[in-house]
């Protein structure tokens, strides 16, 4: 039996899966403590998992504050992410005397767990409840130009922020060495490696475990009508407009309507409502899209995680740069189709398509299939219980970008003397042309390598897997 604690943000979608891991923790016989948030503790406590309150530990915010929170300000999130952590340092290094924990299992962007196990010297393992993200799998995510800005205006800030830790013995000299994935810690990943966008430049200490699920409910899809099912999570919910468009585009068509507005929306605000719609401000994710033919979703995670497996084909109407990563990754397993007009008329057409082309369904059935032979909770369980974990396992991205860099040296070294000579024999006019085109020319020709180099060595990776673990 180990002891561990759990930490994590008081956000539904970083909790769910902890939840799961938590229940199947305890199964295993060990003790778990989940130091969480007063809205989570009947599910925690049904786990048999010893609840820890944190709610008044978290600092007063002011209406501008909670405004960005709700947008899903990095820079809001850290800065209270760190000053939670101080306002809990004495209580967390009493506890953590007393407990003595085994390993901390923390979500990765909670500061207050991470920073705990650091400064007690406790073995961590992170759970990841998006996709990993490294230099390459990041490029999945498209930013926009506000949380752009919101990144390098905020910097400074966080920085001045991450100084005030110091006099309690944590030392962070960047704020990114806190939320970026590395390949030294041991992370749990609620993606399977298929699903995981270049899974193979993950290291070994990466458990690739697929939906932390705690669920008998299989896809039920037979009925008379098809169901279209609406929902933009529980935190950027509140889109009254959406919700009019949707009802707009399939009123009169041969459906069900089903939308979640969330707790922040009055549902009848919608009214009238068309006799095919209903709304409802929450209602059990599950059991609606294991009998929805289609889900109109945000993309967050575990909302995108759910519907695959329960094999329901999305229309992709992401949000933030992490939601657009969700995004692509659907589309490109064929499971969706991305919301690039959320008119009526974009609405419903999105729908039809997903409708009418069993390519789609068939796509999801395929993830829905691969998603319930992941090792799920119980593998993400076993994992924590082994930690510290040691391997020599350092996934591919160190030889991609090596390789990668070899081309660019290479690529640079053939092209300047050709400019030098444009230049002496034509005149400069004509190299500083054929520079601006190499340099436009060159990421496009590095990217293709890179990816070509990336297949290879995943696959050369793969095979060396299979034949030390046949059955993975």
């Amino acid at each position: 039996m180990k002891k561990i604690a759990c930490f994590c943000i008081p956000a539904h979608g970083h909790t769910n899966p902890m939840i799961a891991v938590a229940a199947a923790l305890v199964k295993r016989g060990n003790r778990v403590r989940f130091y969480s948030f007063r809205e989570f503790e009947e599910r925690i406590t049904a786990t048999g998992a010893e609840f820890v309150a944190c709610d008044a530990f978290l600092p007063e915010v002011t209406d501008a504050q909670l405004a960005r929170l709700k947008k899903v300000s990095t820079t809001e999130m850290s800065i209270q992410d760190i000053r939670s952590t101080l306002r809990m340092d004495s209580f967390l290094t009493a506890d953590f005397a007393a407990f003595k924990p085994d390993v901390v299992f923390t979500d990765s962007v909670c500061f207050w767990g991470k920073l705990s196990a650091m400064k007690h010297h406790v073995p961590m393992v992170v759970s990841t409840s998006t996709f990993a993200f490294n230099s390459m799998s990041s490029t999945y995510m498209k930013h926009s130009f506000g949380e752009m800005l919101d990144l390098m205006g905020g910097m400074p800030r966080v920085g001045r922020e991450l100084k005030t830790l110091q006099p309690y013995g944590y030392d962070v000299k960047n704020v990114m060495t806190l939320v970026q994935n590395d390949n030294r810690t041991d992370t749990v990943v609620y993606a399977t490696r298929e699903y995981q966008p270049y899974s193979e430049t993950f290291s070994g200490h990466y458990a690739f475990v697929g939906p932390a699920l705690r669920t008998d409910i299989v896809p039920a899809k037979q009925k008379d009508r098809p169901l279209v099912y609406i929902s933009m999570g529980t935190v950027i919910n509140d889109r009254p407009e959406l919700y009019r468009n949707c009802i707009s585009a399939l009123k009169d068509r041969p459906l069900d309507v089903l939308i979640s507005c969330g707790r922040t929306m009055d549902p009848s605000s919608l009214a009238p409502l068309p006799a095919n719609v209903q709304v409802q401000p929450y209602v059990n994710q599950l059991v609606v899209l294991s009998k929805a033919d289609v889900f109109i979703s945000h993309c967050g995670m575990n909302s995108a995680s759910e519907s695959l497996y329960m094999a329901t084909p999305m229309v992709l109407y992401p949000q933030t740069g992490e939601q657009q990563a969700v995004a692509r990754r659907v589309k490109e397993m064929g499971a969706g189709v991305m919301l690039a007009d959320d008119t009526a008329a974009g609405i419903r057409s999105a729908v039809e398509t997903l409708l009418g082309d069993r390519q789609y369904t068939e796509a999801a059935a395929r993830l829905s299939e691969s998603f319930r032979d992941g090792s799920g909770a119980e593998g993400a369980a076993a994992f924590i219980e082994e930690a510290p974990h040691k391997t020599d396992d350092m996934g591919v991205l160190g030889e991609v970008q090596k390789r990668s860099g070899f081309m660019q040296l290479c690529f640079w070294l053939i092209v300047t003397p050709l400019l030098v000579l444009l230049g002496i024999q034509a005149g400069w006019p004509w190299a500083i042309g054929l520079s601006v085109i190499a340099n436009i020319a060159f990421p496009k020709l590095n990217q293709r390598y890179t990816e070509r180099a990336y297949r290879n060595l995943a696959k050369a990776r793969r095979t060396k897997r299979q034949a030390v673990h046949p059955a993975a």
